[in-house]
């Protein structure tokens, strides 16, 4: 059949790369979120049923949204009375909704209904964690692996934002140009998000996930040419750049995890990494600097050393301790201590670490443990770092970052 010419092409790569797309467009047409998360899953269950034996059509994507405009039409035919709550819903938008300007909007639906979502009305949280789960397509775990918390806790958060949306009769449209700098943080946590996702994967066989960092990627490039005067998006793309400038090392022929220490620095994207170091210039000139900016001076600062030993740890340490004052969090703090362990020894950066143990944010967080059996065994404490490791793999979410603890957990409980 004809449809079985998208050879190569996974149910799971088909349905991963259009649903954010699909979502978008049906939420803008329809102007409700629970609509649209509902006939998009009604369409690719009909996928799912069809396509195994069909074969995935040419363009699948087509295929979904016809699927589900359908399905949206069936309802609302069936519910007259919710078909009527839409129609005013639309009406209020197209009132509140400003004049285009000429060659303005934005160009990616997915970005408009990001900036949509980020309405000042809902709190910061649960505007980001919304547009990740229902938007950005990452599931309620992922999205609660991005705020450590429980993913319980983050599914009461995101039915809290659609009440929300749902009880103000906040629109979905895209707001005018003088709203967009007010929402933008969101929109850049939202596109971190996605892209650390993509970076470390929180489950699954494979460490990364390449669609998703490079998709963060290119939402990040609109976001630049949208708004070349705003340093914290020329920060965010710099960022993205100089850490998926070392995607091809870090993992080995088999999929495993290969650490920045043991990484091989040739195979790491230069052109991405020369990009990335100019974007940092300015991201840190004319103001004070920003959240993106200082991580990516960091990332830079790895880049540029030829090896680990020769990266300026002192300087990293130091914006690290800027980064401290800018958005405090146990993840910087986890960080930090790290680089300090780098530049002080391992019973420098264990110390900072024990200051950690009692953060409830860092119980559940593997790398906390990974990090603390690292400085154990390096002190030659290797109980300690067995336990500190075992932790780690029990928290662990994909295999090459189990097969790794398991490595280590095997060094450090060999006879002494």
């Amino acid at each position: 059949m004809a449809g079985r010419a998208a050879a190569g092409l996974t149910l799971e790569a088909v349905f991963r790369e259009e649903r954010g797309l699909l979502l978008a467009a049906l939420v803008r047409r329809f102007g409700d979120l629970d609509l649209a998360e509902e006939v998009t899953s009604e369409a690719i269950e009909a996928a799912l049923v069809r396509w195994p034996a069909e074969g995935v059509p040419p363009k699948p994507g087509a295929w979904l949204m016809t699927t589900a405009r359908r399905k949206a039409v069936d309802r609302l035919r069936r519910d007259q009375a919710y078909a009527a709550r839409l129609a005013v819903l639309q009406v209020e938008a197209e009132r509140a909704a400003p004049a285009p300007a000429a060659g303005g909007g934005l160009p990616d639906e997915r970005l408009q209904l990001f900036f949509t979502c980020a309405h000042p009305a809902l709190p910061a949280e649960d505007r980001t964690a919304l547009t990740l789960r229902c938007l950005a397509g990452l599931t309620t775990p992922e999205v609660a692996r991005a705020f450590l918390v429980p993913s319980a806790t983050m599914g009461k958060r995101i039915v809290r934002a659609k009440n929300r949306i749902r009880t103000l009769r906040i629109p979905f449209r895209v707001p005018d140009p003088g709203e967009l700098p007010g929402r933008l943080p969101g929109v850049l946590q939202v596109v971190y998000s996605i892209f650390t996702e993509g970076y470390a994967a929180s489950s699954g066989p494979a460490l990364q996930r390449l669609d998703l960092a490079e998709e963060a990627i290119r939402l990040a490039r609109i976001l630049r040419r949208l708004l070349p005067g705003e340093r914290e998006v020329a920060g965010l793309l710099a960022l993205l750049l100089l850490i998926h400038a070392r995607r091809e090392a870090r993992t080995d022929p088999g999929g495993g995890l290969v650490l920045l220490d043991d990484q091989d620095r040739t195979r790491w994207d230069r052109a991405m990494i020369g990009e990335g170091a100019a974007l940092v210039v300015v991201a840190l000139s004319g103001g004070p600097p920003g959240l993106y900016g200082v991580q990516a001076a960091i990332a830079a600062l790895h880049d540029e050393a030829p090896d680990v030993a020769a990266t300026d740890w002192p300087q990293i340490v130091a914006l690290y301790d800027v980064l401290r004052d800018l958005a405090p969090s146990p993840v910087v703090e986890l960080n930090h201590a790290v680089a300090v362990a780098m530049r002080d020894g391992p019973a420098a950066g264990l110390s900072l670490l024990d200051t950690l143990a009692d953060e409830p944010r860092l119980r559940e967080y593997g790398p906390f443990s990974a990090a603390r059996g690292d400085l154990l065994s390096r002190l030659g404490r290797r109980a300690e770092a067995a336990a500190a490791y075992r932790e780690a793999l029990g928290l662990a979410g994909t295999e090459p970052e189990r097969a790794h603890l398991r490595g280590r957990l095997a060094e450090v409980s060999e006879e002494r």
